[in-house]
Order: C-alpha cells, then sequence, then structure tokens
C-alpha cells in the first residue's frame, strides 16, 4: 500500500466502553428526544452509567431553518418532555451570546492599510 492510500485510510476505532442504545421520541411537529441508554459491548443495559436525554428542533429564522442539538437534564422520558422548551431556550441563549461576542471581537479589530501586503496588518 503507497502512502498516500495510507494517509487516505481513516483511523477509525469505536469505544467499547462508551456505547448507548438509541431510543428516539417525537411528536411528529417540532421535537425529537433521544434517549440514549448506556450499554455494555455485549448489548445489556450498563447500570454503573447514567441514561442521557438529547433534545433536537429546527428553529425557523430570516435566514432559514437552524437545528438545534442540546442535553436536557432529566431522570426520565416525562422529565425530558417537561424540560426540552427550557432546555432548548438555554441553548439559543447560549448561541446568542456567543454570536455577540464573536461578533464584539470581530468589531474591536483594527486593520492598518498597506502594512502588510494587500490584506494589512491586524491589530487586536
Amino acid at each position: 500500500m503507497s502512502d498516500s492510500e495510507q494517509s487516505d485510510r481513516m483511523e477509525i476505532k469505536v469505544d467499547a466502553e462508551n456505547l448507548y442504545r438509541e431510543d428516539v421520541f417525537t411528536d411528529v411537529r417540532a421535537a425529537t428526544i433521544r434517549r440514549m441508554v448506556p450499554v455494555n459491548v455485549d448489548g445489556s443495559q450498563d447500570y454503573s452509567r447514567k441514561t442521557v436525554f438529547m433534545g433536537f428542533t429546527q428553529l425557523v429564522t430570516e435566514k432559514g431553518m437552524i437545528p438545534f442539538s442540546f442535553a436536557i437534564p432529566a431522570k426520565n422520558l416525562k422529565e425530558a418532555v417537561e424540560n426540552f422548551p427550557e432546555a432548548l431556550q438555554a441553548t439559543v441563549a447560549h448561541m446568542v451570546e456567543e454570536a455577540k461576542k464573536r461578533e464584539k471581537e470581530e468589531s474591536s479589530r483594527i486593520i492598518l492599510p498597506g502594512a502588510q501586503g494587500d490584506k494589512g496588518t491586524i491589530i487586536r
């Protein structure tokens, strides 16, 4: 096998100590909840680890649909359904805050024209 063929091969290894069975629940409108049940490599449930709930949805914006994926703090499916809206709101608020932070960082840069070729020099 040539060097280029070896570099094209992806080295993927499944973490046998971190396997989950995925159960999917949806309201067929907007909400999807995935219950991630920890399992052993033989497929039996691993009771030493906690079940994880993940929420998925898409929000309509001026620029189109934005997909959201987020953890839902819950011990069971009923709690996951109840906590879905709050977990989504917290995720959206965090994303908005991060976008504002990046925008502020970008706007605070000063570019000196011609100091470094056509691109100039960026000063922070």
